[in-house]
């Protein structure tokens, strides 16, 4: 006789998935959406000012620029959801209720972008180049982060798969829908926190060399995250297209242009190390200023060799500079100043 069969036990093809939109902490429950977004935010903003301080711009000017820009982000983010999905608006809070889902990166980028240069026209041209690819470090690390509260509440999914990494429906409510347990799905949010993670990998490699023009960093980004997203899209199923294509994959075209353009013109810049350099030096090329030739950064930040020292004159005419204790710190947003300490963080 034969061996008698084994009773075997289904093995998913993907990852074991049941949504979590809520985390319940005792008499508190937070929408983990809005809570990855908080993090991504906090994490991403971290980088960015962290990085800056590098390149003689102040902690606080950084917190304003990030502030103003993150607050233009999610509006334009929200804005564009809300605009392609008004289907699913049932009140008028559905249409703030950011903390359940629905933001639109394209819809964000484009408005920080339209805001940024009003935000840093008082920064030298070269900071603003340093500052750009900063911002982009911390938009990777925050979008990557933002990906699992995607994740979380069942969004930009795609149609079944036998992939290792597309999703096995266990359970739970999801935005998109429906789905059948036990059927395996693609998972664009699983996809995009590898491949962003990826991307922000090449792009601190790149840094930490230091080597490379400044801008080239925010090019890596933009090329590269056009590619992998215009590819990438094609596996949403609930996504509105136009001719095919999903309004992400016709922004990735533009920031594919973009991109491109940031690396062919950042060979005739001035790469981060030799800018650190004469900064370290006290080097006037490299004293961080605003359009008016006052000092951007804080003393506090300033490397050995006091790049914002002021030097003023007397009565006579003569050169003096003043210690560090007795300098007016400028802040090249508000251009207020205070004798030997300054407002904000």
């Amino acid at each position: 006789m034969p061996p008698a069969a084994r009773s075997l036990t289904p093995v998913p093809a993907g990852i074991p998935y049941t949504s979590f939109p809520e985390i319940p902490l005792g008499p508190i429950t937070l929408q983990t959406f809005g809570l990855c977004v908080a993090v991504g935010v906090i994490l991403g903003a971290w980088l960015t000012v962290r990085r800056n301080r590098r390149f003689g711009i102040s902690t606080d000017q950084s917190e304003r620029i990030i502030i103003l820009l993150v607050v233009a982000g999610l509006v334009g983010a929200r804005l564009l959801w809300v605009v392609t999905a008004w289907d699913q608006i049932e009140s008028p809070i559905d249409v703030i209720a950011v903390w359940n889902g629905g933001l639109q990166f394209s819809g964000g980028f484009i408005a920080a972008l339209l805001l940024a240069p009003v935000l840093t026209r008082r920064l030298s041209s070269e900071q603003r180049w340093h500052l750009l690819d900063g911002a982009a470090m911390g938009l990777a690390l925050g979008l990557a982060i933002g990906r699992i509260g995607c994740y979380a509440v069942g969004e930009h999914l795609g149609g079944p798969t036998s992939f290792p990494l597309g999703i096995t429906y266990q359970g739970g409510p999801t935005i998109e829908g429906p789905l059948a347990i036990g059927e395996t799905y693609w998972s664009t949010p699983v996809l995009e926190f590898l491949y962003v993670l990826a991307i922000l990998a090449i792009m601190l490699w790149v840094d930490r060399r230091g080597t490379a023009g400044a801008g080239t960093i925010a090019g890596l980004f933009c090329v590269l995250y056009a590619v992998a997203r215009f590819a990438s899209d094609f596996l949403r199923e609930y996504d509105r297209e136009l001719f095919g294509l999903t309004g992400a994959q016709y922004m990735t075209i533009g920031l594919v242009v973009l991109g491109a353009w940031f690396l062919r013109t950042a060979r005739h810049r001035e790469s981060p190390a030799a800018y650190r350099a004469r900064l370290a030096s006290g080097s006037p090329a490299a004293a961080s200023a605003d359009r008016t030739g006052e000092p951007a950064a804080d003393p506090a930040d300033a490397v050995a060799g006091d790049p914002v020292a002021d030097d003023r004159t007397d009565g006579s005419g003569a050169a003096t500079t003043d210690t560090a204790g007795d300098v007016p710190a400028a802040d090249p947003v508000t251009e207020e100043a205070t004798t030997g300490d300054r407002r904000g963080a």
